[in-house]
């Protein structure tokens, strides 16, 4: 959103409001920019010193260790006290459906989080500029996509957000903390400062080698894009993670109940608010979720782009699923499953238009119609069916055991959150509302045995 001058009343534009608590607590941290590039033993010893946030019981009365220089121990100390409170708004009894929801979706969930909301993320330029800028989603795909997991599966897991036991509202803010130090690095110094003295930050001729020196060397032109990570661009992101999500179920026939819609969107509202976006950036009903949503994306799409990051983190992202399909007819299936998920325009922007073969194309509409044909005729006598629902829980089960669950590189979650999200995956051997012979011809397809109870 472009910012011509600091004018009254322009601090009303989200696109130049961030994060004052956490943005003020990397200030103290971090310091003014540096000249020679950012400091990377400061940023060395704060990563260490928040990977010690890793349940929510971890956060009460939290001290900083020993050691520790004492400007950043207060800082971070005065952090937590605040960001790991839940709004007062927040539903103890949405929060708690809104995980049942969760776990009843199981591996559907994975599914619509690689063809859905993750794409749909990437379609604000800006955001996607800071993703380019380090690599992250074209060089570590794979490490991106596990990163999100490694959030949504704490915060939507029983007691996510509300017990001590749980992981979400821990892994929450150090995600809040994170994006505040990529203002920080990308603004060379406090995002205050940089809107009280608006200016062109020119990209630096540099060696950089580490994700922050690249982000600082990076550039950004604050009149035109705004503040890196602005609360339009979170607010947006949110939508990506419930309305998304749920106009995606809805696309598949899946759709749940109102009541069960609002239940979801309300949790990770609360989640939102934990990761420092405020409430006017958020919706509480699909409709109003929908007005905003396209609200921001037809804004997005009025803007001039010179070098357009999206369409490569876009590739990037169906490449890396495509790598766990087996046959080559089969390889176009997460392109075309994600065209239909998130519309023409969208996968126009995402540069994921091209050309698919006509045989994989053809196959693609013959197997979703007949799905959607067989599910509509056989819940007139069976409500749950749904093949459907078999289908993506099926691609969803591959994702989730070899992009997420693999032993060789388990997602970065405390080891009492990662047995929980183990035990939760392989928990998922039934679908509670489908017949037996669907379970039976689900785990088959996913080469899973029945399950030990059920055996001999």
């Amino acid at each position: 959103m472009r910012r011509d001058a600091l004018e009254p009343g322009l601090v009303d534009n989200p696109a130049l409001r961030a994060d004052p608590l956490a943005d003020s607590t990397i200030a103290r941290i971090l310091g003014p920019g540096h000249p020679g590039g950012p400091d990377m033993a400061t940023i060395g010893l704060l990563n260490q010193e928040i990977a010690r946030w890793q349940l929510n019981g971890d956060l009460d009365g939290w001290r900083a260790s020993p050691g520790l220089p004492p400007d950043m121990a207060a800082a971070l100390e005065e952090y937590v006290a605040k960001a790991r409170v839940l709004p007062d708004w927040a539903d103890a009894a949405k929060i708690a459906r809104a995980e049942v929801l969760f776990m009843e979706m199981s591996m559907a969930s994975c599914t619509l989080l690689f063809c859905a909301s993750l794409p749909q993320c990437y379609i604000m330029p800006d955001l996607a500029a800071v993703l380019h800028a380090a690599g992250e989603l074209e060089q570590h795909t794979d490490y991106r996509v596990r990163a999100t997991a490694a959030m949504i599966f704490p915060v939507m897991m029983r007691g996510g957000l509300t017990a001590p036991s749980g992981g979400g509202v821990a892994q929450a803010i150090k995600v809040r903390l994170i994006h505040a130090m990529i203002r920080h690095l990308v603004l060379r110094g406090d995002v205050a400062e940089a809107l009280v003295a608006p200016r062109h930050l020119p990209r630096l001729l540099t060696q950089a080698k580490t994700m922050p020196q690249v982000l600082y060397a990076h550039g950004w032109d604050i009149d035109r894009l705004g503040l890196p990570c602005n609360q339009e661009e979170l607010g947006y992101t949110l939508l990506t993670f419930n309305y998304v999500f749920l106009q995606g179920l809805r696309r598949l026939g899946l759709r749940l109940a109102p009541g069960d819609e609002e239940a979801y969107m309300h949790a990770w509202n609360v989640l939102g608010a934990v990761l420092g976006i405020e409430r006017e950036q958020m919706t509480d009903t699909m409709a109003d979720a929908e007005r905003m949503f396209t609200a921001i994306q037809a804004q997005v799409r009025g803007q001039q782009r010179k070098d357009d990051p999206r369409p490569a983190l876009a590739g990037a992202l169906m490449a890396n699923i495509q790598r766990y399909l087996p046959l080559r007819i089969l390889k176009p299936f997460p392109v075309l499953l994600t065209r239909r998920l998130i519309g023409k325009e969208s996968s126009r922007d995402l540069g994921l238009d091209k050309r698919v073969s006509l045989l994989s194309r053809g196959l693609f509409v013959l197997v979703f119609g007949f799905i959607r044909g067989v599910d509509a005729i056989a819940r007139l006598v069976f409500p749950g069916f749904s093949i459907s629902r078999l289908i993506t829980r099926i691609l969803g089960y591959n994702l989730t055991v070899k992009l997420l669950m693999d032993e060789t590189r388990p997602l970065k979650l405390p080891d009492t959150l990662l047995g929980e999200v183990g035990d939760a995956v392989h928990a998922w051997h039934n679908d509670e509302k489908a017949p037996r012979w669907v379970n039976a011809l689900e785990r088959r397809f996913t080469g899973r045995l029945k399950p030990a109870a059920q055996q001999g």
